[in-house]
């Protein structure tokens, strides 16, 4: 009777391990775990909060049916506790070895060598060329087939060769600054690091931003009016943890001097023995010209730069993702000297609360991976 309401017969209440609910919770935060798996976990853990929770009650929270609630609740009260499908008896394979052995052919190429109008392959395009080479084949087929060789042909990551010719000796100096050596020496108290580096065209957007309220996030509003754009460049003390900066209407040589004049010219940097600015490629600091330029104005600079398309490398980049979430995101000022305002308000009260960068990839670290690339 208990059966019929939604209730569960008490010989068939699950009971999980700490380790079980450990593989749960590991499987239902995986990004890359099957979707059946993942509902199953989280059905699991669901269960361990609440053992005597309805299965109509369980499958609505789920977005699963009565019944799938109701089979796996039985098969863990009865079988045991597990996450994936046990082997069925069925109907054998009707494909060959060489079937599957185009399949993967096929995924593992570009649809253009194949002058198919499409930039990368899915399963119905690889059907679709299946067939062509005469192999009658389900959809599902060949979606089991890729999926038992683990290929997702859809799929794409981002990926760059390094193109500067000392791409390896560059970052072993910047690590190498940042575990405070300098040319095989230590660096002395008075031995300065500063990370430098623009972000471009900050737009000051006029729209309607809404406070959030309980059981409602905040609201932006898609359309907005532009009023103008500033080029935020600062100068982020390794060692200290603290940020230099200043807005200009314009990137370039003389917007970029002016911030060096800016830091090198106050203490400590005035006075110390050498300050190291870790910079990037771009055109106001560009290559050893930029670097006699800088050194003659001030002796104690030395200006470091990174390998092209190596922003992981200065810890400014750090410093601008924080800002970007924190202040302009969502990106509303009703004119760029509010937006000027707040950037430097910010940047004054990370000042009053120093916080260093906890650098933990070091100069080993790169040697190892640049090893494991070329292997």
């Amino acid at each position: 009777m208990g059966d019929r309401q939604g209730g569960v017969p008490p010989e068939w209440q699950p009971r999980f391990s700490g380790r079980q609910v450990r593989q749960a919770r590991l499987i239902a935060k995986q990004r890359s775990a099957a979707h059946s798996q993942v509902q199953r976990a989280r059905l699991a853990l669901l269960l361990y909060g609440r053992p005597s929770l309805p299965r109509p009650e369980a499958g609505r929270r789920l977005g699963q049916s009565t019944g799938c609630a109701y089979h796996w609740r039985r098969v863990w009260a009865t079988e045991g506790f597990r996450l994936v499908d046990l082997p069925r008896s069925g109907r054998p394979r009707v494909y060959l070895a060489t079937d599957q052995a185009v399949v993967i052919a096929v995924a593992c190429e570009l649809p253009g060598q194949r002058d198919l109008p499409l930039s990368r392959h899915f399963a119905s395009s690889i059907r679709e060329v299946v067939r062509t080479e005469g192999i009658p084949m389900s959809l599902r087929t060949v979606q089991r087939i890729l999926a038992e060789n683990t290929l997702k042909p859809w799929r794409y990551q981002s990926w760059i060769h390094p193109r500067d010719p000392h791409f390896r000796e560059k970052p072993e100096v910047i690590l190498g600054l940042y575990e405070g050596v300098w040319k095989g020496r230590r660096l002395g108290a008075d031995d300065l690091i500063v990370s430098a580096d623009e972000k471009p065209s900050i737009q000051a957007r006029r729209h309607l931003v809404v406070p959030p309220a309980p059981g409602r996030a905040g609201r932006v509003e898609s359309d907005y009016k532009r009023c103008g754009a500033i080029q935020y460049l600062c100068a982020w003390d390794v060692r200290r943890g603290i940020p230099w900066g200043r807005c200009e209407p314009k990137n370039g040589i003389a917007a970029f001097d002016r911030l060096v004049d800016q830091v090198m010219t106050t203490p400590p940097y005035r006075d110390a023995r050498q300050v190291f600015w870790i910079v990037d490629n771009g055109s106001s600091h560009r290559g050893q010209k930029a670097a006699d330029r800088l050194a003659q104005r001030y002796p104690n600079l030395i200006l470091v730069h990174t390998p092209v398309h190596a922003s992981w490398l200065r810890q400014v980049e750090i410093h601008f993702g924080v800002l970007q979430r924190k202040v302009l995101t969502p990106a509303a000022a009703h004119d760029v000297h509010q937006l000027t305002a707040r950037i430097l308000a910010f940047e004054a009260r990370a000042r009053h609360q120093p916080k260093p960068i906890r650098w933990k990839f070091t100069r080993a670290d790169f040697r190892q991976r640049c090893a494991e690339l070329a292997a």
